[in-house]
């Protein structure tokens, strides 16, 4: 399977429409490629708070309708990256989408876990509340976006859900690129699963960022690593592999779950 990651540098000096226009053409020369990821927020950057509600679109508005023409001209299953959701019934939301090869919406993820401790997208945006997992003919790809990552319950949620690649986007700051690393590598050794992490470079709203998009196979090995600027990663991979290193090392099977909390 072969997987590419588009690490997209958001800069403010190109707009919203033409950086569509530019990533929808990046998607395009992915054609060969079985799965193609978008970083979080690419098209107002994860830092510009104050862009997500002049920038907030329909979950099927003009980046769907972008990205789906380029998943479909590629003949590429497309993890969007996300965007800023506007419900016409409640807040935004920080949504993923995924497209088939056919640009048909195949899944929508809305971001459970925000960040910001009360300010910035913590009280800007709307917390998710489904797991969300997506059939590809290969694999099962389970959802997840930038700060979920420290939260490894979502992860054992998925792969319960059947998930066996981990994909997510992010606009990881620079100065936690050690954390990203880390913890990419983490998911994919407690879950033996891939964790395809894609990133953005350039700078958001004065926070440069870290880059380093990461392909990480079932045992925690890197598979492939992107660099600090704009990039596309291409990696091989087995999906098979997933099931191969739980049948081989089956810690799962050992989980323990509903363990007493010690009495006081």
């Amino acid at each position: 399977m072969r997987a590419s990651l588009l690490q997209v540098a958001v800069n403010e000096g190109e707009s919203v429409e033409l950086r569509r226009r530019r990533v929808a053409g990046l998607v395009r020369e992915q054609a060969g490629a079985d799965l193609v990821v978008l970083p979080e927020l690419w098209t107002t950057g994860a830092f510009a708070y104050e862009e997500f509600a002049r920038e907030a679109e329909p979950l099927e508005g003009p980046t769907f309708e972008a990205m789906a023409e380029a998943a479909s001209d590629a003949g590429v299953w497309l993890h969007a990256g996300s965007i800023p959701e506007r419900d016409p019934e409640g807040p935004l939301y920080n949504t993923s989408l995924v497209l088939s090869p056919s640009g048909q919406l195949a899944a929508a993820y809305r971001k459970i876990h925000r960040f910001g401790f009360d300010k910035g997208e913590a009280v800007l945006m709307g917390a998710g509340r489904e797991l969300v997992t997506v059939r590809l003919p290969d694999t099962t790809l389970g959802l997840g976006t930038c700060y979920d990552l420290r939260f490894p319950e979502l992860f054992r949620g998925l792969v319960d859900a059947g998930a066996e690649t981990f994909v997510l986007p992010a606009g990881w700051p620079e100065r936690r690129r050690a954390h990203w690393t880390l913890l990419a590598r983490a998911r994919a050794v407690e879950n033996q699963a891939f964790v395809l992490a894609c990133g953005t470079a350039g700078t958001h709203a004065g926070v440069p960022q870290a880059g380093h998009s990461i392909v990480v196979d079932p045992w925690g090995e890197v598979l492939a690593e992107a660099g600090p600027g704009e990039e596309v990663l291409t990696v091989e991979f087995d999906p098979a592999r997933t099931a191969e290193t739980r049948e081989q090392f089956p810690a799962l099977k050992d989980r323990v779950l509903g363990v007493e909390r010690p009495r006081r």
